[in-house]
């Protein structure tokens, strides 16, 4: 089935990664043959976060206590693993600022590379740890990509693709989303959360069928 897929989310919720893996397997799931646009959209979980980011201890600190989410990620951990994703939440020693990331991915949309970007930036940040706030990590992770320095300094630097980033997250806020991952499929039915590949197919099957209707 043709139908195009709007994915709005933030590049430091795991949920959105499992998301990911999730609407991998459901396209897999498929099985029309046909190509189906994804389309990455931004939602910052943080977005008053300082651009330099801050600690992880202590952004864990203020938002679960003393307890550290470790519950929580106790179930994200399964979940993760469940779909192949082997989160080392141990690695991550800065908690980002994504506003450069996002913007990053809405560059590499123009370069035709979107999708491997996004999955470039979800792997450095949560199996291997790496600040994707940091200009050298972006520059890296676009280098493979046939992105350059060029397209990291307009992510971190240019004021038109930051806003035009800003003014997508309040879009889809707008919008009434409220959470992440949301996908929209073809304009028209919404998902909210990670849901199970069936789940999805099901919501691209529905989409294709109203509107035909």
């Amino acid at each position: 089935m043709s139908v195009a897929i709007d994915v709005v989310s933030d590049v430091v919720c795991p949920w959105c990664f499992i998301g990911k893996r999730k609407l991998e397997r459901a396209l897999e799931l498929d099985a029309s043959g046909a190509e189906v646009p994804v389309n990455w959209h931004p939602f910052q979980l943080n977005p008053d976060m300082p651009a330099e980011g801050v600690s992880r201890a202590d952004y864990l600190m203020k938002k679960f206590g003393a307890a550290g989410g470790g519950s929580n990620y106790d179930r994200v951990r399964a979940a993760g693993a469940a779909v192949g994703i082997e989160f080392a939440f141990d690695r991550i020693v800065r908690q980002p600022n994504t506003l450069a990331a996002h913007a990053l991915i809405a560059i590499a949309a123009e370069r035709g590379c979107q999708g491997d970007m996004v999955e470039a930036i979800f792997c450095a940040y949560f199996l291997e740890g790496k600040d994707i706030g940091d200009r050298e990590v972006l520059t890296a992770l676009a280098t493979p990509l046939d992105m350059g320095a060029d397209d990291v300094e307009r992510a971190l630097t240019d004021e038109s693709v930051r806003a035009m980033t800003r003014e997508a997250d309040e879009r889809a806020r707008a919008m009434g989303v409220q959470g992440v991952p949301f996908f929209i499929f073809d304009q028209r039915l919404a998902v909210s959360g990670a849901q199970d590949p069936e789940v999805l197919v099901g919501a691209m099957r529905q989409a294709a069928r109203d509107r035909k209707a």
